[in-house]
């Protein structure tokens, strides 16, 4: 299955790096139009068992994300770095 992520919530407090901030995000399976909310760990997961996770700006650009750990221990997911700014997850709207 493959989801485009539409947007995140953040929680508050001091984080590691801005990733860890996401406390959840919102998706949608383009191919079906099923949606729901994935925790930030759940999100995690989902692409490290091989699931495909992406933002897509009004472009067309796409980013897929990757499943990544800090170095305590806390799991998080970024977008692969590339020229677009706009598709990156942390530009994404905040979730209402």
């Amino acid at each position: 299955m493959s989801v485009k992520i539409t947007c995140i919530k953040k929680d508050n407090g001091n984080h590691e790096n801005p990733y860890v901030a996401i406390k959840s995000m919102n998706w949608i399976n383009e191919a079906d139009q099923k949606n729901g909310t994935s925790t930030r760990v759940e999100m995690h997961d989902f692409v490290k068992d091989g699931g495909e996770a992406y933002v897509k700006d009004a472009a067309g650009n796409k980013a897929k994300l990757v499943a990544k750990t800090t170095d305590k221990g806390t799991k998080y997911v970024k977008t692969v770095a590339d020229d677009v700014k706009s598709d990156n997850l942390l530009k994404l709207k905040e979730c209402s």
